[in-house]
């Protein structure tokens, strides 16, 4: 199959939130090939009217990638008809196998041209806010190759922002929560992000460069989880909470 036949299997799953086999046991394809089907997969998208927002990076946990057996993060394309209103919905029902987790945000403040240095990161960075990802594989049972998720987008479904607070502050070890239904069901720290979570929007910056994806002024970053994702049900509703950054939610309905 070309890759205009394999994205358009992912494409045609999201729609009609319907789970296909993998990818990978169709057809052998490699990390360059996976990223040419995620992008052509967006294209349709876009296509359709969507509009890119920005980018979500995966596997940022060190722990997560020595599980997969790889060396670096992944990354998938935000698009506007992901976007969750705060306390807004999720449609469960255009969903296959939801998850949440709790992560933050970056909002770009200078369209990102080159792989930023750590010292330089608050001159493209306006602020920072607490975020939930929603991730929903179209794959069967939530299975998938390294090649297969990054294909499929890296999972992005959906994402909800919290209220902006300066980008200046210490974001390295904030702690983090994940609520279903006002219980914590998972807790941990922003320092999971890749001991830092800055380190995530500079790898971000470089992997964008590398598959010249660009980072317009207003994108937004999406730093990757914090705590392990958790299995939405319909009627619940979720919140993570950052320490100094506050607290943002949905509900599956």
């Amino acid at each position: 199959m070309t890759i205009q036949e394999l994205a358009t299997i992912l494409d045609n799953a999201a729609i009609n939130a319907k789970s296909v086999e993998q990818l990978s046991k169709q057809q052998a394809f490699d990390e360059a090939t996976a990223y040419a089907i995620q992008k052509a997969s967006i294209e349709r998208r876009y296509e359709r009217g969507e509009k890119f927002i920005g980018l979500k990076m995966g596997f940022t946990s060190k722990a997560k990638m020595e599980q997969m057996g790889v060396h670096d993060l992944i990354w998938g394309r935000l698009t506007d008809a992901m976007l969750i209103p705060i306390d807004g919905e999720l449609s469960f029902d255009k969903c296959i196998h939801p998850r949440a987790e709790p992560e933050i945000c970056f909002l770009v403040k200078k369209a990102i041209d080159h792989q930023l240095e750590l010292s330089e990161v608050h001159d493209y960075i306006e602020s920072v806010a607490p975020a939930l990802e929603v991730i929903d594989s179209r794959y069967q049972n939530f299975k998938f190759s390294l090649e297969d998720v990054i294909a499929d987008n890296c999972s992005s479904t959906g994402l909800v922002i919290g209220e902006w607070s300066s980008a200046q502050q210490d974001i390295s070890d904030l702690s983090m929560s994940l609520e279903i239904d006002g219980e914590v069901v998972h807790s941990g720290s922003s320092k999971a992000i890749l001991g830092n979570p800055w380190e995530s929007l500079i790898a971000a910056s470089r992997l964008a460069q590398q598959y010249e994806q660009a980072i317009p002024e207003g994108s937004y970053i999406m730093a990757g989880a914090a705590t392990p994702a958790v299995y939405l049900k319909q009627g619940q509703s979720v919140k993570t909470t950052v320490q100094n950054l506050g607290s943002v939610g949905f509900v599956v309905r």
